[in-house]
């Protein structure tokens, strides 16, 4: 059996959750409200503050969703009592970020600023001119616009130039030398 998906899933207080019909399930916490609609194969049940997640089964695809589900449930909960966030860092010579209103300004190297308009329920939220924080509740939705953020300009190997997560190590290059 699942490791994962046996633990049970704490609530804490302030959250409310909801198990609809279908196992369309509704988390509301201090931030904000999550819902998301999981596998009718599974079985979620909330008991006495926490929520449990089984199978009825060990058919390889229920097995793959057991845990799954419950670490799906985990965010959700976690997500709208503490939030998400990554950071990011733009490194490199004139390049640098900006807010406006809800609009994130980069200046990246091209003959144009890049601008990016924040989504529904994800922040953005400039630290200086080389640091770059995207919150929100949805773990999926904050890890989604920062990656989208970082591909208008991966950091290369060479000089390091680029937008870069902050916990993230850039293997550089030697690169090229003289004639002898």
């Amino acid at each position: 059996m699942s490791r994962i998906g046996r633990m049970p899933v704490a609530v804490p207080q302030g959250v409310t959750v909801t198990i609809g019909d279908d196992n369309l399930v509704t988390v509301k916490g201090p931030k904000g409200t999550l819902e998301r609609q999981f596998a009718h194969e599974l079985k979620i049940e909330q008991a006495d503050g926490t929520i449990t997640v089984s199978r009825p089964n060990d058919l390889k695809r229920i097995k793959a969703l057991h845990g799954l589900t419950r670490t799906l449930i985990h965010n959700m909960v976690t997500g709208v009592t503490e939030g998400y966030q990554k950071v990011l860092e733009v490194n490199g010579v004139g390049y640098r970020a900006a807010k406006q209103g809800n609009k994130l300004i980069l200046n990246l190297g091209y003959s144009h600023p890049v601008e990016m308009e924040d989504p529904e329920g994800i922040e953005t939220v400039c630290d200086g001119q080389n640091k770059i924080i995207v919150k929100g509740i949805s773990k999926e939705k904050v890890g989604q616009y920062a990656a989208e953020i970082r591909t208008k300009r991966p950091p290369e190997p060479y000089k390091g130039k680029g937008i870069k997560y902050e916990t993230e190590t850039i293997r550089r290059k030697v690169g090229k030398t003289g004639k002898k």
